[in-house]
């Protein structure tokens, strides 16, 4: 599958929402993996592990190739549930450019693991976390707030993220 150049590319996120797989990684105490992002959109804020459908990938396909490369992990599709269709909407993108901003609809789905194995994050992301839930990380407006990465209570961190990072807004576990 060859991918757009950065013009075609450019255009389809100034004109058309992507299509994308978020994966909903749970431990066995149902506590989230999440990881700081370095590239916009959601640079700098914890979030699920997920990326893009792309053209002629079947969903199972792509859910698979998405969750190898992020974490490293290999679970069949068949082993996941469906969670839900969210979008995520970024005033940013991924050229930098300030005239237009990024629209995801995404398709999550959620994978329990049965003991927390070693999870091996791509270059995506500066660390990672297992988050008790979004709930209690969330203002009731459902605005992003500050966590603080040494409280081993709120999170167990897989790497030392060294600074508080921001939760993503986009959507409430």
């Amino acid at each position: 599958m060859a991918l757009l150049s950065d013009d075609m590319f450019r255009g389809v996120i100034r004109h058309t929402p992507l299509i994308a797989v978020d994966l909903l990684i749970r431990d066995p105490a149902g506590h989230l993996l999440v990881g700081e992002r370095k590239n916009d959109p959601a640079k700098g804020l914890l979030f699920v592990p997920g990326g893009r459908i792309r053209k002629n990938e079947t969903l199972v396909t792509a859910f698979e190739r998405i969750l190898q490369t992020e974490t490293g992990l290999s679970v069949p599709f068949e082993q996941t549930t469906f969670y839900g269709v969210f979008e995520h909407f970024y005033d940013t993108n991924t050229f930098g450019d300030p005239d237009y901003g990024t629209h995801y609809v995404v398709l999550a789905y959620e994978l329990r693991l049965n003991d927390r194995r070693q999870v091996s994050l791509d270059d995506q992301h500066t660390g990672a976390a297992w988050a008790p839930s979004f709930n209690e990380l969330m203002h009731p407006n459902n605005e992003p707030i500050s966590v603080d990465g040494s409280n081993p209570r709120r999170f167990e961190w897989i790497t030392d993220m060294k600074k508080p990072a921001l939760l993503a807004r986009a959507f409430v576990i």
